[in-house]
């Protein structure tokens, strides 16, 4: 098998055991050796392909930032169509209905990842990937203001993190039932209500 399969499926496999310990205990049960007895392999192949066990879970997060920077896309190309409370609410459902919540623990508790990863990451601090997602909410809604579906006078600064801030809360319980759609939609109207053209579930035509 070629080194680069090898190691991308080698990879893929060690981040997927990661996150489902995660999900299931919560950060302070992640070890190397956990990673490696829940992937199924020997210790060694995680120190094969990460410097240390901090590289590995540096490159975790990394891997589950880009995969925000799609949907960051997605969401941006959504811009003019439905109606913008829904689409944000089917944004923060689609980011903290996954395991972004359990990264964004796993960031917090620990000190030393959260340090590499800002070393590397954006300037400005911030919680690494609650930063990503925020810079994707806002995105969204400048294009919205552009297309005048909000109002031209709305503070996308502020708007931005009260919605991730408000969406992490909502989903931030692993242990409890997920939020339905309904919560989440209120959650939005009630954030970027005032800022809506023509009321909160108004579509362009």
């Amino acid at each position: 098998m070629p080194t680069g399969v090898a190691l991308r499926d080698a990879r893929e496999q060690l981040f997927e055991a990661a996150e489902r310990i995660l999900l299931r205990d919560g950060p302070s049960a992640l070890t190397s050796r956990a990673v490696t007895t829940e992937a199924g392999c020997a210790k060694g192949v995680l120190h094969r392909h990460f410097a240390d066990f901090d590289a590995f879970l540096a490159e975790l997060v990394r891997d589950r930032i880009a995969r925000v920077d799609g949907q960051a896309a997605a969401l941006r190309g959504a811009a003019g169509t439905g109606s913008v409370a829904g689409n944000l609410a089917a944004a923060l459902t689609d980011l903290f209905g996954s395991v972004a919540v359990a990264i964004v623990a796993l960031i917090t508790f620990r000190d030393d990842l959260r340090a590499r990863l800002r070393r590397t990451g954006p300037a400005g601090g911030g919680v690494p990937l609650l930063t990503e997602a925020t810079a994707m909410v806002a995105s969204y809604l400048t294009a919205e203001r552009e297309l005048g579906r909000i109002a031209a006078d709305a503070d996308v600064g502020t708007l931005a993190p009260a919605l991730i801030g408000a969406g992490h809360l909502l989903f931030a319980d692993r242990t409890g039932p997920r939020p339905e759609a309904g919560a989440v939609r209120k959650v939005v109207t009630s954030v970027v209500g005032a800022a809506l053209r023509n009321g909160p579930f108004m579509k362009r035509t």
